[in-house]
């Protein structure tokens, strides 16, 4: 290679941002940290900041800008640390950017993930997000760009790995009949459904096979994740939502699969390790190690499918029926749900009442037009006010 590539992390201190940087420590000769992004965790990207001495830090406060700031002079490096979201798309979109790795949790990760489309970087996408909140303006603006949008999450990596090199053509026109979108059924897949009244935050982020933040663990056990990720599927492959099939699959071996028309399934396998996607996009279209041990198919001796239980999972069927509405309807869910994950963490309300909310946010908001950005935050805006209205009236 000419040159190191440069990358920025956006959402460094995550899991995913961590098992980002894991791979490309592992490949000195190939990357270089260019700046890296935190939200609450700042001693741990301080910590960062010393491993891989990036260009630039980004941070949501001033106040706490000066004191990362203070703190990176006093071990001796150079790192210049910018402020919220003008900082985050100055670090997205620069110049000497290539990749920008997209990991910020929720709604906060659209502009400057957007900030690197509009710049036609290559863009590790973990944020689904930001596809959920604006899908046809943001692959608009990536045709437009000429970005490289990889995917990350290990399903939709696992189908962009089975699909044709050409699958943008539309999946009619390269023989694909569906996409069958795998789902571990997460921490309450067997819990009897009278007990989910009572489950506890860290019951819910207790995921059997996967390593994930708070939110993100949250959505897992309720499903909104597999539900979020329908609906970027959708997005990602040009398919429309009866072209994608939720697969309860527990070893969350097979990470998704690819149906074609012949009667072939195509299916990516691995260890649940988010490192593996990660080096696929990270290096893509190469290999490169990504430091996950080879798979063991002798000690997992099985793997097992079931249809996902929509009473269990009413998540899962909103989800579905904000992409069939489309518009601002994935956006009002979205923002509905981050309120209501927020809320339950807080054990201002029960499990099953994160469905409640989202679906009296949907059927109390009608569904208009997004043809800008500003229509999409608007959608957002009113979603999360209607989600605290109904935590006002309804919380414990």
């Amino acid at each position: 290679m000419s040159r190191l590539q440069q990358v920025t992390v956006l959402g460094a201190t995550g899991s995913v941002g961590l098992s980002t940087l894991d791979v490309i420590a592992r490949h000195p000769d190939r990357y270089q940290i260019f700046a890296l992004t935190g939200f609450s965790r700042l001693s741990e990207l301080l910590a960062l900041c010393v491993l891989h001495s990036p260009r630039f830090a980004v941070v949501p406060e001033a106040a706490l800008a000066r004191g990362l700031q203070d703190d990176l002079r006093a071990a001796g490096l150079a790192t210049q640390v910018l402020v919220g979201e003008a900082g985050l798309c100055q670090v997205a979109a620069d110049a000497e950017v290539d990749t920008v790795v997209a990991a910020i949790v929720g709604a906060a990760g659209l502009r400057p993930t957007l900030a690197a489309v509009d710049a036609g970087k290559k863009i590790l996408l973990a944020n689904k997000e930001a596809l959920v909140m604006s899908g046809a303006l943001f692959m608009q603006a990536v045709r437009k760009s000429g970005a490289v949008l990889l995917p990350l999450d290990s399903e939709h990596n696992a189908i962009f790995q089975c699909m044709p090199g050409d699958f943008s053509r539309g999946l009619s026109q390269v023989g694909v009949r569906r996409i069958l979108l795998t789902a571990s059924g997460g921490p309450f897949r067997q819990t009897p459904l009278a007990e989910l009244e009572h489950v506890s935050p860290d019951q819910a982020c207790a995921h059997p096979n996967w390593s994930m933040g708070r939110k993100i663990s949250v959505d897992s056990a309720s499903m909104m994740n597999k539900g979020l990720e329908l609906i970027e599927a959708c997005w990602l492959f040009d398919a429309r939502p009866d072209q994608v099939e939720v697969v309860v699959h527990p070893q969350s071996v097979i990470h998704s699969l690819v149906d074609y028309v012949d009667g072939s399934v195509l299916a990516q396998l691995g260890n649940p390790d988010m490192r593996t996607p990660i080096a696929n996009a990270l290096a893509w279209p190469e290999r490169i190690d990504s430091g996950v041990a080879p798979l063991d198919l002798f000690a997992i001796a099985r793997l097992d499918f079931e249809a996902p239980d929509e009473q269990r999972f009413p998540c899962l069927r909103l989800a579905r029926e904000a992409v069939e509405a489309g518009n601002s309807a994935p956006a009002m869910l979205n923002a509905a749900n981050e309120v209501a994950v927020a809320a339950f963490l807080e054990r201002r309300i029960r499990f099953p009442q994160i469905a409640s909310i989202i679906e009296d946010v949907l059927a109390r908001e009608p569904v208009v037009a997004v043809n800008d950005l500003g229509a999409v935050f608007e959608a957002d805006r009113k979603a999360r006010g209607l989600a605290e209205q109904w935590l006002e009236r309804n919380a414990r």
